[in-house]
Parts: structure tokens; C-alpha cells; sequence
């Protein structure tokens, strides 16, 4: 039974199921998992997934001034390591780069993690290329140890391109979730260390439940269109600008939208779709369980999600929610940004505008809250495309080779 200790930046979390779902998969393919977390969880709720999980979780020193005794035990133990010249000499590179409490912070935690690592953990997994992969590498440098990451989105776009170099140069290798974050990353890194993997959806869970089309179109006030849009409120997610979308559409159409997900703008979106007298067509949701997230996909007539880029140059990959809608036969309208159109092809199975076009995205509203007959079509094709090369029997299979060659100290494929 091969041994993994995967690196997270948090755990459980409502927001990634993705990873939950790939570690239970790696389970009942025999691997022997020990998950070591940056942060204590903050939802107050978990996923079904999340409960099937038998692998330990260690949190590590969140704040290293609150765990003091335990970061100097793990200085203690790893000072005499072989690895920990060269762990102090990257370190102090890094540092001179980027003067940061948090760079100190994720140091300080991979001490933690090099000294509280089983002797015969064989190799370290990190998911996400920003603050995970950096207590790996630093671990992985003082243990003597092999690692691997798996990046995603708002990890590749705020990282600098110099540490994202330096760590793929040290990597053994790396998977992404798409086309364009491969592409990217590929110019950053060397030959032969970035592989693509699209997140699979497990159909099990996700089965479609057989999509009855309700026919609504916007012009019957006691049946309104249902509108669906499950996202963090953060400005990468451009609900401020869906709310104006939405508040340019024709009086005579009727539709209600149902937000899922948490996040720090809900009050100001709230407040703004008062200030716009929408209020009344919107229900805010919050962070939602998986179950309740798929009953709203099945009761829905369509799902809009206005990704952009935000000021800091983070942006989604290819958000899962969007996989999760079109595995259940809805329609959906998103941004053509990043890798969304490697799944979503606009006119087939949905309708793609352009990041911060909000005339765009109220025509496409309007066209598609009036006509059930395309949203049926495009939901069926959405279906097509997710069972198609989407699942997760077609994303798992590879990783898995990968992590077996990695825990059993194979060179890289």
C-alpha cells in the first residue's frame, strides 16, 4: 500500500470538492493517505464526500506565534538533516525576493511538517502552486524527499513567474486542470513537467436524474424562468455585474436567480441588487452542501456564471460548478476566459460572452430565458460533452499511475 501525504492549504472545504472527491478515489486504489493542512477549516458544514474520507488529517501551525513550541521542536529535529543547509539557503533566496510574514509563515510550518512526517513516508503531494507547494518543496528539501503538485487557478496567476519556475524546475512534475493553465505554465517551466488532467466528475453522485424541460419563457409571472449561479462573492466571480445584466433585461420577462455560495462581498451584493430593485427576483443562498447544491442544478432552468479577471490578475480555470450544471442537462452561460471554452462551446451546448460585456450577457440572458427549446438542446450537448471526456474515470486513471510512480520513487515519466 503505497504511502502520500498530501499538502492543503485547508480542509474540508464546501468550495473544493474536486480535491475531496480525488482523495477518496486515491483511497480505494490502496494509497495510504495522511493530509497535512495549512489552515483550520472555516465552513461549518461538509460535504457526503467528505465523511467517506478515512485518511488523518494534521493541521499545521496556522500562526507559528500560537503554536511556538511546536515550531521549535520541528527547528530542533530538522536542523540535523541532511537537507537543511540547502532548505535554509532556498529560503533565504525566496525571502530576499519576497519580504513577507507569509513567507516566513510557510517555512516556519514546513519545519512542522519535515519533523512530524512518518520515517517512511516515501513522497509529498501539494495541491495548489502558491503557499502548499511552498511548504512541500521547503519539506521535500530538508526530508530528502520527492514531490509533485497540482495546480488550479488563482495559485498560477499570483504566483511570479520566477517562482513558479523555480518550483516546477524542482518538482518532479505537475498536473493542471486545463488547456490554458498547461499552455502557461508550460512556458514556464522545463520539457516534460507539466501534464494536463481535467477535473472528472463522479457520475455516481452526479448522475442526471433525467432533465424534464418545464417550457418556461419568461412570460408567465407566477412561473418564472430559474436562474442558478453557485460561486464565491469575490470579485473574480463578477456577480456585480450579472446583477446589472440581470436589472437591463425587459420588464415583461420574468425570471428568478438563486445564489449559492459564500464569500465577503454577499452584503454588498445584496445591498446592490436593492439599489438596482431586483432584490425581489434574487434568494441568497450561502455556502450549501453538495446534495442541496445538486437538487437546485435538477430543479433549475439555466445557470449563468460572469467570470473575469480581478485587479490582483486571479481568474478561474474551468470552474467545476460549470461541469456540475451541464452534467445535469442545464444550459449555461458563462465568460469565454481561460479554460472555460475547452468545455463550454457557445451556440452548441451554451452561450459564451465576453468578460466585462454585461450588454452581452443581458442578450444572452434574454435569449435563452425566452427560448426553452435551445436550452433544452444545449443542456442535452453539455451532457454529451461532461460524459463524453469529463468524469472521473477519464481524469483519475493518469494521476494515479503518477502518484503510484511517485510514492514508489520512480524518475518521472
Amino acid at each position: 500500500m503505497p504511502k502520500l501525504a498530501i499538502i492543503l492549504k485547508g480542509y474540508p472545504r464546501l468550495s473544493e470538492t474536486f480535491i475531496a472527491q480525488e482523495i477518496l478515489n486515491l483511497e480505494r486504489a490502496g494509497f495510504d493517505i495522511t493530509l497535512y493542512s495549512l489552515r483550520l477549516p472555516t465552513d461549518n458544514r461538509t460535504h457526503p464526500v467528505h465523511g467517506e474520507i478515512g485518511a488523518g488529517v494534521v493541521y499545521l501551525p496556522e500562526y507559528l506565534y500560537r503554536q511556538p513550541g511546536r515550531v521549535l521542536r520541528g527547528w530542533w529535529r530538522c536542523r540535523r538533516l541532511a537537507g537543511y543547509p540547502g532548505a535554509w539557503k532556498q529560503f533565504l533566496r525566496d525571502l530576499m525576493r519576497d519580504p513577507s510574514p507569509n513567507r516566513v509563515r510557510r517555512f516556519g510550518q514546513a519545519f512542522v511538517l519535515a519533523a512530524e512526517l512518518p520515517r517512511d513516508m516515501p513522497a509529498l503531494y501539494a495541491h495548489f502552486l502558491h503557499t502548499p507547494a511552498s511548504v512541500a518543496r521547503y519539506a521535500a528539501i530538508l526530508r530528502g524527499l520527492p514531490w509533485a503538485c497540482s495546480a488550479h487557478a488563482k495559485d498560477i496567476h499570483t504566483t511570479p513567474d520566477w517562482e513558479i519556475t523555480e518550483k516546477l524546475t524542482h518538482c518532479r512534475w505537475l498536473t493542471t486542470c486545463t488547456s490554458y493553465n498547461a499552455e502557461h505554465l508550460s512556458r514556464l517551466a522545463p520539457p516534460g513537467k507539466v501534464m494536463l488532467n481535467y477535473h472528472g466528475l463522479d457520475l455516481g453522485r452526479f448522475g442526471s436524474a433525467g432533465r424534464v424541460e418545464a417550457g418556461r419563457n419568461g412570460g408567465d409571472g407566477n412561473d418564472p424562468v430559474r436562474l442558478l449561479s453557485v460561486g464565491r462573492a469575490v470579485e473574480k466571480k463578477g456577480y456585480d455585474g450579472l446583477l446589472r445584466a440581470l436589472a437591463a433585461l425587459g420588464p415583461d420577462l420574468s425570471w428568478r436567480l438563486v445564489h449559492i455560495g459564500g464569500g465577503p462581498l454577499q452584503k454588498a451584493l445584496r445591498e446592490q441588487a436593492e439599489s438596482l430593485c431586483i432584490q425581489q427576483f434574487i434568494e441568497w443562498h450561502g455556502p450549501q452542501p453538495q446534495e442541496y447544491v445538486l437538487a437546485r442544478y435538477r430543479e433549475s432552468d439555466l445557470f449563468v456564471l460572469n467570470s473575469r479577471i480581478d485587479r490582483h490578475g486571479d481568474r478561474d480555470g474551468l470552474p467545476n460548478v460549470i461541469v456540475e450544471a451541464q452534467s445535469q442537462g442545464l444550459a449555461v452561460i458563462a465568460t469565454n476566459l481561460s479554460g472555460i471554452p475547452e468545455l463550454v462551446e457557445s451556440g452548441v451546448n451554451g452561450l459564451l460572452v465576453p468578460p466585462e460585456d454585461e450588454s452581452a450577457l443581458t442578450g444572452a440572458l434574454d435569449n435563452l430565458i425566452r427560448n426553452p427549446e435551445e436550452r433544452t438542446r444545449m443542456g442535452a450537448s453539455g451532457r454529451e460533452k461532461v460524459q463524453g471526456g469529463f468524469t472521473m474515470e477519464a481524469a483519475f486513471q493518469p494521476l494515479c499511475r503518477q502518484l503510484q510512480e511517485l510514492a514508489a520513487g520512480s524518475p518521472p515519466a
